[in-house]
C-alpha cells in the first residue's frame, strides 16, 4: 500500500483500524502539536515551533528521521526554534519523484525563509541538505552545525542502503512487529532493554505506523550532494562539524573534509550512537556554538 500525502485538514496519511503497536508498559504521551505549513512551491511540511525570540533555529533531521529524533539537540538552544518533516517523512507531502538534494535545499531554504531562521542544524541527509543550501547562498545563514554529516558524493554504505531498504518494506506491510525489527538497529545494544530503549521504541513505530515512510526517500541518492564541494569554501558563517569514528553510515573522514572546506569547528567523538551515549556532552556543545554572541 502506498502512502499517499496527508488529507487537506493535515490529518495522519493513513489511520489502520487493526493496529498493533507495541503494547506493553506505559503508552506513549501524545506528541506536541505540530502544524503543516505550505511552502512557496506548494509543498506542504508538517513543522513544530518550540520557544521564542531570537535567534530562531531550523533544524533539518536525517533520511528516515523525524522531528522527535532532532528536537534532544534543541533542548538547550536559545531563540525559537523550528523542527520539521522533510518530503516523504511524518505529514509532509510525497511529490512525485524522483527527489534530489536540490529539492530538500529547496524545502529547507524555504522553511528557514518562512521562520526568519538565521542559524541552521542539519542532520546526516539532513546536513548534506544544508550543504547544498549554502553552497548555493553562502550568506543564507550566520551559523551552522553539521551533525554526522552525510557523504556528498551520492555514495551511500551497504548498511545504510539495506537499512532502508528493510525499514521501508516494514512500513509498507503495516506490521509493527516488522518494524520494530528494522528500528531496533538504530538503539545501541545496552540501551534496547530499558526504559529510554522501549520508550523510543515503541514512539518510532507508532509514528511510523500511523504516517508511513515515503519509497521516494530512496531516490535524493546516488545523485551528489551538490554540483562542487568547493563552493562550501565561499561561506561567510560560523560552522560546526560535529564527526564520529567507527560510524560507517558517517564517516568521519567525510566531517572532517566539509569541516576543513568550511573553516569549521570540528569535533569527532570516538564511539558511534553520540545521541545514546554522549547526549549532554552533545546538547553542550551544540548550544554552545549556536547561543554565541552573533559573528
Amino acid at each position: 500500500m502506498r502512502f499517499g500525502p496527508p488529507p487537506p485538514d493535515g490529518g495522519p496519511r493513513l489511520q489502520r483500524n487493526d493496529r498493533t503497536g507495541p503494547r506493553t508498559g506505559r503508552p506513549t504521551l501524545p506528541g506536541p502539536a505540530t502544524e503543516v505549513v505550505t511552502l512557496p512551491s506548494g509543498v506542504r511540511v508538517e513543522q513544530l515551533a518550540t520557544g521564542t525570540g531570537t535567534p530562531v533555529t531550523v533544524f533539518a533531521h536525517g533520511l528516515a528521521g523525524d522531528i522527535a529524533g532532532t528536537r534532544p539537540l534543541g533542548s538547550a538552544v536559545t531563540g525559537r526554534r523550528v523542527f520539521f518533516h522533510f518530503r516523504g517523512h511524518g505529514r509532509s507531502d510525497v511529490p512525485p519523484g524522483p527527489w534530489s538534494f536540490a529539492d530538500l535545499a529547496t524545502d529547507l531554504r524555504a522553511v528557514a525563509d518562512l521562520a526568519g531562521a538565521s542559524r541552521a542544524v542539519g542532520v546526516s541527509m539532513g546536513a548534506a541538505a544544508l550543504c547544498r543550501l549554502i553552497a548555493e547562498t553562502p550568506a543564507r545563514f550566520e551559523r551552522v552545525v553539521l551533525y554526522l554529516p552525510a557523504p556528498l558524493d551520492g555514495t551511500r554504505a551497504p548498511a545504510s542502503v539495506q537499512r532502508l531498504e528493510r525499514l521501508l518494506a516494514s512500513v509498507e506491510s503495516g506490521e509493527a512487529a516488522m518494524i520494530a525489527d528494522a528500528v531496533e538497529p538504530e538503539i545501541p545494544t545496552a540501551v534496547r532493554n530499558t526504559p529510554a530503549g522501549w520508550s523510543f521504541l515503541r514512539q518510532r513505530v507508532e509514528q511510523l505506523q500511523r504516517d508511513g515512510l515515503a519509497p521516494e526517500v530512496a531516490s535524493v541518492w546516488p545523485e551528489p550532494a551538490l554540483p562542487d564541494e568547493a563552493a562550501l569554501k565561499a561561506f561567510t558563517g560560523r560552522a560546526l562539524v560535529l564527526g564520529c569514528r567507527g560510524d560507517e553510515t558517517h564517516p568521519a573522514a567525510w566531517a572532517e573534509r566539509i569541516a576543513a572546506l568550511l573553516n569549521a569547528e570540528l569535533e569527532v567523538y570516538d564511539r558511534p550512537s553520540i545521541i545514546w551515549t554522549s547526549r549532554n556532552a552533545l546538547r553542550e556543545r551544540i548550544s554552545t556554538f549556536l547561543n554565541a554572541d552573533r559573528p
